[in-house]
């Protein structure tokens, strides 16, 4: 009776379709010296669940960042100078009789001039604040690269 229930368990795990309790019932059964001759296959499998258990990950993780300077950034800035540079450059700003402009209208260009450049900043900037998760994706990124030193064990055990 009791190898009959170890036997649909078994069928269930290599389903995927048992729960913790009935896991720990295999683990259990799989923990003793006696074994059917016919599942001794499945012994290995789960001891080394039951070693697995005790064994802690003491590697340190390096928690340094790296700072990756965006290129594209550049692009964006060079076509928004472009673009001031093409408005500023097409507006009329009107000349006294000799031809030279007055105090107050170069006063009040780079009054405009400061405008713009700010409202560009601002754009920049919460763009800026968007993006800034793609670092906390590449912190995962690497968090995810230490697993695969956990795996390193069960990749030993298949293989024999």
């Amino acid at each position: 009776m009791v190898l009959n229930n170890i036997e649909k368990l078994l069928e269930k795990y290599d389903n995927g379709e048992t729960s913790l309790k009935e896991e720990q019932q295999l683990k259990s059964y799989f923990s003793q010296d006696t074994v059917a001759p016919h599942l001794e296959r499945y012994k290995p499998l789960f001891g080394y669940f039951l070693v697995n258990q005790q064994e802690q990950f003491t590697k340190d993780v390096p928690l340094t960042t790296k700072n990756v300077f965006n290129y594209k950034w550049i692009a964006v800035a060079a076509v928004a100078v472009l673009m001031l540079g093409l408005y500023f450059n097409n507006t009329v700003i009107p000349q006294d009789e000799l031809g030279t402009y007055s105090i107050n209208e170069k006063e009040l260009a780079l009054k405009e001039i400061k405008q713009s450049l700010q409202l560009v900043s601002n754009v920049f900037n919460k763009g800026t604040k968007q993006v800034a998760y793609l670092g906390h994706l590449e912190k995962a990124n690497t968090s995810f690269e230490y697993l695969g030193d956990m795996n390193k064990p069960l990749n030993r055990i298949f293989k024999k």
